[in-house]
Parts: structure tokens; C-alpha cells; sequence
């Protein structure tokens, strides 16, 4: 039987083209993620020309990615972005591409928020050609703390679900293995962020297409819920009068089977991180 979406797909796409016009106000998430998959791309030692970049709200990917000497498609769930990459919209857990199809894939920024994302991991992994490499970065357990418990303590005793369901860093792991994935890691990093009042902070987050699209989405926030939640959040402040959020974002990491890879290790047996994994590989 078919599941029902926990995440409305056309809304998904609308809040992307919608903020396509701002992004670049509210690109500091994306741009570390991007960044730092980058990097550690740069640290394997071997070539990937054929490569798809799904999460594109910007150039900046495409451009890193022709820099390397790579060739890039461009897909992204929202149409303006797609649209204006020259690529693809697409939802991940029903990628339209052939099997060995890339060399390398990168997801950046779209995944905490697919339907499937087993099902979009087992088809990155069948779009790879054999030995090909997938990176991927998203939010994920422990994002968002203190609004979470603003909006909470705002509603006070019928909250709403406002904020989406979180993967945490073990779980993602265990997806990748499930999968299908050969040496798949997977690793985490907090990023704070300090804001002024809880208004700027929501800003944010539609400016950068971070909104609930959940299919099951609760009722608007009431003037008195959003005073109170407002409220909350600034008692968290620090002394300069400024509350820190929480950012977790999730890297994972896993490559497509072939004969020439070492054998897996016994699980839980693992003694480094992610970029470590990256720069053995040759």
C-alpha cells in the first residue's frame, strides 16, 4: 500500500520558487553546507566528471562544480530554480534519471523535507555508476531547539506541529546502509546562529524555503501564541539581549559498490570522521 506524503509536494516547490527573489538575504545555511561538501570533495583523490547537483537555489554550486572541470546537471525541487539552472525539477525520492547515469551526485539543503528518504537514497545510489560517490548535507535532530520551544510554550497546552520531522546522525547512517551504500558515513556539526527577536529568525527561515510544507499542516499561529512564543524566545537571551538557535546540519557520505573497494569493517568499528573516510579514497 502507498503511504500518504507527510510533506505536500507542490507546496514543497512553491516556498523554493518563492524564494528564489531573496535567497541571497538568507543564503547562510545553504553556503556552509555547500561549502563544506565542497571541501571535502576536494580532499578525494580521483576524478567524478559527470555529476548531478540536486539543491540549486543559486549558481554557486553549478559554478564550484564547472570550476573542477566537471560537468554538471542542475535539479532541484522547485521550478524557478530548475528553471533558471537550466535543469530539472524534481522530487528525490522519484529521480527521472537511468540507472549509472553519474559519477557523482551532491544534495545539498533539499532532504530533510522528502517523503521517501529511503527510497531517494536507493535511487541516488542506482543513478551512480559503479565506485561513483554521493555527499549530501541537510538539517537534521536538533534543529531549531529554541523556536520549537517558543512556539510551544506559546500555545501553551495545543501546540501545533510547526517545525518538521528531524533525522538524527545514527539514523541517517543506518539509511545509508539500508540503502545499499558501500562505506557509508555519516557525521554532524552545530552551527549557531544569534537573532535579535523570534520575527527575524522566521524570516530566515521562509527566505531560505525552510517553511512547514507538512501535508498535515497545523492552524496559523494566533496574535496571542506568537506574543507569547516571542516572549519565550527572548528570555532565552544572552546579556547583549540576543538568543542563540541551533543549526544541525547532517553530512553524509557513501559510495556505489564495485569489486574494487575494501571490504566494509565490522559496524560500530569506525575510528574516523568523514573526511578522513573522503581523503583515503583514491
Amino acid at each position: 500500500m502507498t503511504q500518504p506524503d507527510i510533506f505536500d509536494r507542490a507546496l514543497r516547490a512553491r516556498r523554493r520558487d518563492r524564494m528564489m527573489g531573496r535567497f541571497a538575504d538568507h543564503d547562510f545555511l545553504y553556503r556552509t553546507m555547500l561549502d563544506e561538501l565542497l571541501d571535502r570533495l576536494a580532499d578525494v583523490r580521483r576524478d567524478f566528471p559527470e555529476v548531478l547537483l540536486i539543491g540549486c537555489p543559486d549558481d554557486s554550486g553549478r559554478t564550484a562544480l564547472e570550476a573542477m572541470g566537471k560537468r554538471v546537471v542542475c535539479a532541484d525541487p522547485g521550478f524557478a530554480a530548475a528553471r533558471r539552472q537550466g535543469g530539472v525539477q524534481v522530487d528525490e525520492d522519484a529521480l527521472p534519471f537511468a540507472d549509472d547515469s553519474f559519477d557523482l551526485v551532491v544534495a545539498c539543503g533539499t532532504l530533510d523535507s522528502v517523503n521517501d528518504l529511503p527510497g531517494a537514497l536507493i535511487l541516488i545510489r542506482r543513478i551512480l555508476r559503479p565506485d561513483g560517490l554521493m555527499l549530501a548535507a541537510f538539517t537534521g535532530a536538533g534543529t531549531l531547539p529554541r523556536l520549537r520551544a517558543a512556539l510551544m510554550a506559546g500555545e501553551g497546552d495545543r501546540p501545533g506541529q510547526h517545525i518538521h520531522p528531524q533525522v538524527d546522525v545514527r539514523a541517517a547512517g543506518d539509511l545509508l546502509s539500508r540503502a545499499g551504500f558501500a562505506m557509508p558515513v555519516a557525521d554532524s556539526e552545530t552551527m549557531s546562529v544569534r537573532y535579535g527577536d523570534i520575527v527575524r529568525l522566521m524570516q530566515d527561515l521562509r527566505g531560505m524555503g525552510a517553511g512547514n510544507v507538512l501535508t498535515s499542516r497545523p492552524p496559523a499561529l494566533r496574535r496571542e501564541a506568537l506574543i507569547g512564543a516571542a516572549g519565550h524566545f527572548a528570555a532565552a537571551a544572552d546579556p547583549d539581549g540576543r538568543t542563540a538557535e541551533q543549526m544541525a546540519i547532517l553530512y553524509l557520505s557513501g559510495w556505489k559498490p564495485h569489486p574494487s573497494q575494501a571490504k566494509p569493517a565490522r559496524r560500530g568499528s569506525a575510528t574516523v570522521s568523514l573526511a578522513e573516510a573522503l581523503k583515503r579514497k583514491e
